[in-house]
């Protein structure tokens, strides 16, 4: 069996947008007629130029290529262009391409991927939700302690047993800073309320986006340590490992990181300075489902948790999906809501989703297959507004 062509989708997300402006999807052809679907994460660059940077390396190292050798034609990728090293935008490009083969690979055996890859040691996954607004709202659930706690115990009252939120404010281009008191009193206040409200049937998950220092996000934990989160996201910049550890060594809160990271040796290097309990790669950029396996032995074997991240489209959440199944340090599974609305309408086949839990898939490869026309109807377009890419962080300092 050999790659034959490559296909890219870049599709819209319409409102409320929840997971993003877009999603990047790819398809992988074969001259047996299979084929495989994948979804790339770099927010980084536009999506035009994401889907050149996908056809060229499809045309350099996957097609008419065996697409089971996944493990040589990721080195080959890695490797190009002599850089050996963690580039996001090629690394995501390669977890969208590798995610198709192993979709195809899956299909052709007639096997889910999560048996491929050792078998699934559980049926069913524990699940979490950002607290979203909704169009009734009048005031705002990111920064209204009120209405994150009754949001937060609708939630609990469907089935979740984890919710998550960002309390600390926004996050910048020139972070990281000190949180002022306005932040600090914020998000107390938040997690305050949100606790109040959910009692102990919810673990509370505080996101950041590394948007402090050291020192700062120290204190901002010491104003939420007595509501027990069961975890403090991203509490520094990504890359600044040390400082993660730091923050890590002075408070009782377990620290999760990983959204940003690529490649297994950046959390290899997270899990050896000991500077996360819980890592969240995300299979769209951090080298695919089997650098995700990869990442998770690492973790395994340090005590380390994983919580796969998504915020993203469903292709990357039903590859997430099967590598949860499989790993015996799997935590919970970031969620979309319920997994419904349009991310439910783009995929075929579904994620089964009940109480605050996804069942494991049983069908070949992924599990879905994208709905090709829907994901035609649904072209992206930035409006002539090239600012406007996945994610957006402010571009002014906070203060």
């Amino acid at each position: 069996m050999k790659l034959t062509a490559c296909e890219t989708f870049v599709v819209a997300n319409p409102p409320p947008g929840f997971g993003g402006r877009y999603f990047v999807f790819v398809k992988l052809e074969t001259d047996s007629g299979l084929v495989g679907y994948g979804e790339v994460y770099s927010p980084a660059l536009g999506p035009a130029v994401i889907e050149q940077a996908v056809h060229d390396v499809a045309r350099r190292h996957l097609i008419g290529h065996d697409p089971s050798r996944i493990e040589l034609m990721w080195r080959r990728v890695y490797g190009s262009g002599y850089t050996l090293r963690p580039d996001p935008t090629l690394v995501g490009v390669l977890s969208g391409l590798e995610m198709a083969c192993w979709d195809i690979v899956g299909k052709e055996l007639d096997r889910p991927v999560h048996a491929l890859l050792g078998g699934r040691v559980r049926d069913r996954l524990r699940a979490y939700t950002y607290l979203y607004p909704t169009p009734e709202d009048t005031a705002d659930v990111y920064t209204d302690a009120d209405l994150a706690a009754e949001r937060a115990a609708e939630a609990v009252a469907s089935g979740f047993t984890a919710v998550k939120f960002d309390p600390a404010g926004p996050y910048t281009v020139f972070d990281g800073h000190q949180p002022g008191l306005d932040d600090l009193r914020r998000t107390e206040d938040m997690v305050r309320a949100v606790r109040d409200a959910v009692g102990d049937r919810a673990d509370l998950l505080i996101g950041t986006h590394g948007q402090f220092t050291a020192a700062g996000a120290i204190r901002l934990a010491r104003r939420i340590e007595r509501y027990d989160p069961l975890w403090f996201e991203e509490p520094t910049q990504p890359n600044e490992v040390a400082d993660m550890a730091a923050v890590a060594r002075a408070t009782s809160i377990p620290i999760a990181t990983g959204e940003r990271l690529t490649t297994m040796g950046e959390f290899a290097t997270v899990v050896q300075q000991r500077a996360a309990a819980i890592v969240q790669p995300n299979l769209g950029r951090c080298g695919g489902i089997l650098t995700g396996l990869k990442i998770a032995a690492i973790a395994e074997a340090n005590g380390v948790q994983v919580a796969p991240h998504l915020y993203n489209g469903p292709i990357i959440g039903a590859a997430n999906i099967q590598l949860a199944a499989c790993i015996p340090n799997f935590l919970v599974l970031e969620g979309i809501g319920t997994w419904s609305g349009f991310h439910a309408e783009l995929v075929r086949g579904g994620i089964a989703f009940d109480r605050g839990y996804v069942t494991v898939p049983s069908g070949p490869g992924l599990g879905v297959e994208l709905d090709e026309d829907l994901a035609r109807a649904h072209p992206y377009s930035d409006g002539g507004r090239p600012g406007d890419l996945h994610l957006q962080m402010g571009s002014d300092p906070v203060r």
